[in-house]
């Protein structure tokens, strides 16, 4: 009988263990309780169920996940291209369809959410002071999405100190400044912040509203203007002449903390091509031009006393959170983890993404180095950088990688298996080198001040070689290609 595995929910031959079995069951005890209570059932007890299912699915992936340690260290991406869920099958459809499902629900009908939210009801009054809200359900999923996937993170990438320490990151700084902080705040009647995001990407941390707002507040309300205006115009731009983007969106930022966690299993469904860096490229410099334009025109607006926008100026701002912030952000950036790769929004649509990829590419110390002597070209560096960017290209030619969209995850080094690659925070100059052309068994990869001085003379013919372009390439194939 003839099968097609792209419609199978497991991978042709599967088998499982015994511990394995324990922990689906576990996951789908887990499912079950929190889909009864989405559902109504048992509304006198929607806490405990809430728990039960929150607790069942911590449990089975706590279970799932410790099989990484019955395996020897180092990376294992064995049959990802062949797994139903994390190759664009039936499996992956589903997920998808699940994940886009859920933020339709909390955006447009949040009534469905009813039980689960007043489920979470004890949690929001012990860290808040009063009762859930969709929100607040929508932050502790995150949240827990987070550290259960940040968990297994650190098991499969346990032989990578850099791979631990930053996951460990993400999953504090999620927790912290991104759950309970803001919690806190609203328990001592301050107002809601989170210290770990920063204009454009939080769109309106610096429009008139809220500098109204936070201003009329206590000291601790005028500390957070401060904060929010310091972000993007001290701290970002340091932070990101020493260390690239990574430390925000591989370290602090909630967005890549999903994309590292929760998107792992799915980083190698992104569009390596050159055409989707170019709409990449243009895509993501829109947005971040649309907003630029949107808080200037807000702030023009409240200079002139409301002459230039008039009564359109509310609308202005809710159209841009409406199609930015929640379709292109939630409904697409997460919800198509299983199909595009779990950086679409950082990838096509995150403001900030933008801002540190200008000053990374131009005003950073940050780059890849790549030793091309090494490079057997096996391809892994390129499959599993989940922006997209084709690293092999760069390697083979022993090539820097300087890319605005580099988030300096490091997975590119951590799945190469000769060491081709590495992430430094080295001198500006000679940042930028041109491909290694290989004529003696000695090369120096760095090109720096001495291999310039002793770099030997190349014949006439090396010195500049031509490219072919597509007809030249058809010409030479019919035969017929004339020497230049």
């Amino acid at each position: 009988m003839r099968s097609t595995p792209s419609l199978q929910l497991t991978a042709p031959g599967a088998s499982y263990s015994l511990r394995e079995k324990g922990s689906l069951t576990l996951l789908g005890a887990g499912l079950l309780a929190l889909l009864c209570l989405l559902l109504g059932a048992g509304s006198t007890a929607r806490v405990w169920i809430l728990w039960l299912g929150i607790g069942c699915l911590a449990g089975g992936s706590a279970v799932l996940f410790g099989g990484y340690l019955q395996r020897p260290a180092g990376v294992d991406n064995n049959g990802v291209w062949f797994s139903p869920a994390r190759a664009r099958g039936m499996a992956g459809w589903l997920l998808g369809i699940l994940f886009t499902g859920f933020y339709v629900i909390l955006y447009w009908a949040p009534g469905n959410l009813e039980h689960l939210v007043r489920g979470s009801d004890g949690l929001s009054y012990m860290m808040r002071g009063q009762a859930a809200d969709r929100w607040f359900l929508y932050g502790l999923f995150y949240t827990l999405a987070v550290l259960i996937m940040g968990g297994r993170m650190i098991l499969k990438y346990r032989d990578s100190g850099y791979q631990i320490v930053r996951t460990i990151s993400v999953m504090f700084f999620q927790l912290g400044f991104a759950f309970l902080i803001p919690g806190l705040l609203l328990l001592l009647n301050q107002p809601e912040y989170y210290f770990s995001y920063f204009w454009p990407l939080k769109y309106d941390y610096i429009w008139p509203s809220s500098f109204s707002y936070f201003s009329s507040a206590s000291g601790l309300g005028v500390f957070m203007l401060f904060w929010g205006v310091a972000g993007i115009t001290i701290i970002t731009p340091v932070l990101t002449f020493f260390y690239g983007k990574r430390w925000y969106c591989s370290w602090v930022c909630g967005c890549g903390g999903l994309a590292e966690t929760a998107g792992d299993p799915f980083r190698h469904l992104s569009d390596k091509s050159v055409r989707a860096w170019k709409v990449e490229r243009w895509m993501v410099h829109s947005v971040l031009v649309l907003v630029v334009v949107t808080t200037g025109l807000l702030w023009g607006n409240a200079a002139a006393g409301g002459a230039l926008l008039g009564s359109i100026s509310g609308r202005f701002a809710v159209w841009y959170g409406f199609f930015i912030g929640l379709i292109f952000a939630g409904v697409i950036g997460v919800g198509f983890y299983p199909i595009m790769g779990s950086r679409v929004w950082c990838r096509f649509g995150c403001p900030m993404a933008a801002v540190l990829g200008l000053l990374q590419k131009f005003f950073s110390r940050f780059r890849i180095t790549t030793n091309g002597g090494q490079c057997i070209s096996c391809g892994n560096c390129s499959t599993y950088c989940e922006m997209g960017i084709d690293v092999r290209w760069y390697a083979q030619r022993g090539q820097n990688i300087v890319r605005a969209s580099c988030v300096g995850c490091g997975m590119c080094a951590a799945v190469c298996p000769r060491g081709v690659l590495r992430l430094e925070n080295g001198s500006s100059r000679r940042r930028y080198n041109g491909p290694v052309l290989i004529q003696e068994d000695r090369v120096s990869v760095q090109q720096d001040d001495e291999w310039w001085a002793r770099r030997p003379a190349m014949p006439p013919a090396q010195e500049d070689i031509p490219v072919l372009n597509e007809a030249d390439a058809q010409a030479l194939r019919l035969g017929s290609l004339v020497p230049k």
